[in-house]
């Protein structure tokens, strides 16, 4: 069967078809944010869903191949030749659509472990996981800024991976990764001036509660210790770059 034209039916069919197939596919990106986040389709929050992104173990790897071919999909043989290892990436030539597949962890402008995390939830990556994966873009534009706010608005600040964003696990990686921390707080900072200054829409009750979690999560995280090593490169700061450029391919 060719892929659909429909986006969402399209995940639907290869999350199904890799369940079927025993390859542990999670969902992360904008489309993971729609099915955590109703108001993804409030007229404010709307936006197109290009891409599909997938995260999969590193045993999974030597299967991609044959399952995304078997599904109608032609890998970038450049691509995954040289960054296979961490990332691939698969072209269906009849609807134009990429799906864009990190193996083992989520590595972009900074790198999120998934090693253990996987199994929190069965179709995508869990909240903190995916809140971190969209506030780790340095260069933000429009529609992750808002899919961050979608997924503010829709899921609470918590303190496990039971339907709110983990605030521990957001924290442990903080602590490991001052630049990860240090672009966490910039984009924060960004999301908030959209949501005062450029209001795409929102209510005021909603435009607050998005607020209130965004200051919660500073909070959070501002009341922390730090290792001695961390308070060294937030001494250091962003004299030195603190991200990794990211590479864009396009066909």
């Amino acid at each position: 069967m060719p892929p659909y034209l429909d986006i969402v039916e399209e995940m639907t069919r290869v999350l199904d078809a890799a369940r079927e197939a025993n390859i542990r596919l999670r969902l992360i990106g904008g489309l993971a944010i729609k099915l955590h986040s109703p108001s993804a389709s409030h007229r404010a929050l709307q936006r197109s869903y290009p891409d599909i992104d997938l995260v999969v173990p590193k045993k999974d790897k030597p299967r991609l191949e044959p399952f995304f071919a078997s599904l109608g999909y032609v890998p970038e043989k450049n691509f995954n030749l040289l960054n296979g290892d961490r990332r691939q990436i698969f072209f269906d030539s009849v609807q134009g659509r990429r799906i864009d597949v990190f193996v083992g962890d989520f590595e972009m402008c900074h790198k999120l472990p998934m090693k253990d995390r996987l199994d929190a939830h069965p179709v995508t990556v869990p909240l903190a996981e995916l809140f971190l994966s969209k506030i780790q873009i340095v260069e933000l534009n429009r529609k992750d800024a808002l899919d961050i706010i979608s997924l503010l608005l829709d899921n609470e600040v918590g303190f496990n991976d039971d339907g709110v964003i983990n605030i521990d696990r957001i924290t442990r990686l903080c602590l490991k990764d001052w630049g990860l921390y240090k672009t966490l707080t910039i984009t924060l900072s960004k999301v908030e001036t959209i949501l005062v200054e450029q209001n795409p829409g929102l209510d005021e009750a909603q435009q607050q509660c998005v607020l209130e979690r965004i200051n919660t999560l500073r909070r959070l995280l501002n009341r922390v210790n730090k290792p001695i090593l961390w308070k060294v490169r937030d001494k250091v700061g962003t004299r030195i770059r603190w991200y990794t450029e990211v590479e864009e391919v396009d066909r």
